[in-house]
């Protein structure tokens, strides 16, 4: 079995399409959007490490998010492994938010 590769640029655009499928259940935007990804790296073999934070410590999906973030960016195509880490430094504001993400929600 042949697998097509895919450059880093073209495999980072994977994972953020995959990271655009997945919601915070309380708000009707994508955690892309919201500025919830501080970071992706893709790493030799296609290893994905994704850097993400939540609105809020308390934030009550904070069990089902990274684990739906992991299991979305292991879905695409091409990705050997997948490491999710939690962060709150810096802490989510919505100034994190996309152009998109804020006229969705009625920021602008």
């Amino acid at each position: 079995m042949t697998a097509t590769l895919l450059n880093e640029a073209e495999l980072k655009e994977q994972v953020i399409m995959a990271l655009k499928s997945v919601y915070d259940p309380e708000i009707p935007v994508d955690v892309y959007e919201l500025g919830l990804i501080y970071d992706i790296k893709i790493f030799p073999v296609n290893n994905v490490y994704v850097l993400m934070t939540l609105t809020s410590p308390s934030c009550p999906s904070a069990g089902e998010i990274p684990g739906e973030i992991e299991q979305k960016v292991r879905d695409v195509p091409g990705v050997n492994d997948v490491s999710v880490e939690l962060t709150f430094d810096p802490p989510y504001t919505s100034d994190m938010m996309s152009e998109v993400a804020k006229l969705e929600l009625g920021f602008m």
